[in-house]
């Protein structure tokens, strides 16, 4: 397969490419190379994303447009980032980018059928272990055309200049020449069922159970919160259920034939049934072990069960921030006088 400039295939990618593929192209590479299952993709590298905006600077600039922003000025980010995100989404593609993109959307997708893939933002600044950008960028599901997937990669770019993310890198001082923007084109999964799940508890913080959340149709309703998923919680080593709730899914994400996804009733015999069997509970803790042993910390993990086939397949894994984040902030203030920590042990006993 020759080396493409502007596009790379997940068989390619490793973690350490994060740089150029962002947090989800770079995840699901390494997860690919440790084994785990994953849908075909490829990732619309952040040199396309450079070139494309390279092109629109040398008509008006655009991240000078937002480093002269103040945080505090809610309604000049707002201002900025509508004009911004029309620019962006309107503009053609250089051609040496859209000839790439073209080209291995047609090798993904084949010629036997229309197939539906996922058009998924990957920013090099978000899912790093000591800041979050999970949630600040676009993602699209099902989209069925070559056209529309190409809109989607523009638009994925331009998210990158939403409200809520230009506010975020002004708030945490992260310069804008160094934000970049990756894409992730994935073949779709047509999910029976689907959710996510943690190496460590996401409300404890013990790191020897495995907390699993599921519901009927797309994951994009659980991570919504469109719907009160099932949830389960499984020792990591031994694999007993000690947590074992079963809510009433009202709600299930399903795919459109003309494309996008709706929100459809859970037929009414569904709706209180496990929507995982204690047999896929155990596959997905073994999956989940596999991948905490690859990363060498907790995760939080995004999977799909096909609908067809029955297949578990990994979406994403992004490192777990909530607790790593509190374990890594010191327990206590320094005392001038070091005595004073054992003083104020005795002084409270009565």
């Amino acid at each position: 397969m020759p080396q493409l400039e502007h596009v790379s295939w997940i068989s390619e990618i490793a973690l350490s490419d994060r740089p150029h593929v962002g947090g989800k192209g770079g995840s699901l590479g390494e997860l690919h190379r440790a084994g785990i299952a994953v849908p075909r993709a490829f990732v619309v590298k952040t040199g396309a994303f450079e070139r494309f905006v390279q092109t629109l600077e040398q008509q008006a600039p655009v991240r000078a447009e937002v480093q002269a922003l103040r945080a505090d000025d809610l309604d000049s980010i707002i201002a900025c980032s509508k004009a911004l995100r029309a620019r962006l989404e309107r503009a053609p593609l250089p051609p040496e980018v859209l000839d790439e993109i073209s080209a291995a959307h047609g090798e993904l997708c084949g010629e036997v059928a229309p197939v539906a893939v996922a058009v998924r933002s990957s920013a090099t600044t978000e899912d790093a272990s000591d800041a979050s950008f999970a949630g600040l960028q676009d993602t699209y599901l099902w989209v069925c055309s070559a056209a529309e997937m190409l809109g989607k990669v523009r638009s994925c770019w331009a998210s990158l200049y939403s409200t809520e993310s230009i506010t975020y890198r002004l708030k945490h001082g992260f310069p804008e020449q160094s934000v970049a923007m990756a894409v992730v084109v994935q073949i779709m999964v047509d999910a029976r069922s689907a959710g996510v799940m943690f190496t460590r508890s996401p409300t404890t913080g013990d790191r020897s159970v495995i907390t699993i959340e599921s519901a009927w149709g797309l994951g994009s309703a659980v991570v919504g919160g469109e719907v009160t998923p099932d949830r389960w919680v499984l020792g990591k080593i031994t694999g007993d259920i000690s947590v074992r709730e079963i809510s009433d899914k009202l709600t299930e994400h399903l795919p459109r034939r003309a494309g996008g996804t709706e929100a459809a009733q859970v037929p009414e015999e569904r709706r209180r049934i496990p929507s995982l069997s204690d047999a896929e509970l155990q596959a997905l803790r073994a999956i989940a072990r596999k991948v905490e042993r690859h990363y060498g910390r907790p995760q939080d993990i995004e999977w799909a069960v096909a609908r067809d086939s029955g297949d578990i397949l990994l979406l994403q894994s992004r490192p777990e921030t909530v607790w790593s984040q509190k374990q890594a902030a010191p327990v206590a203030r320094a005392a001038e006088n070091p005595l004073a920590h054992v003083m104020s042990i005795f002084g409270g006993r009565r």
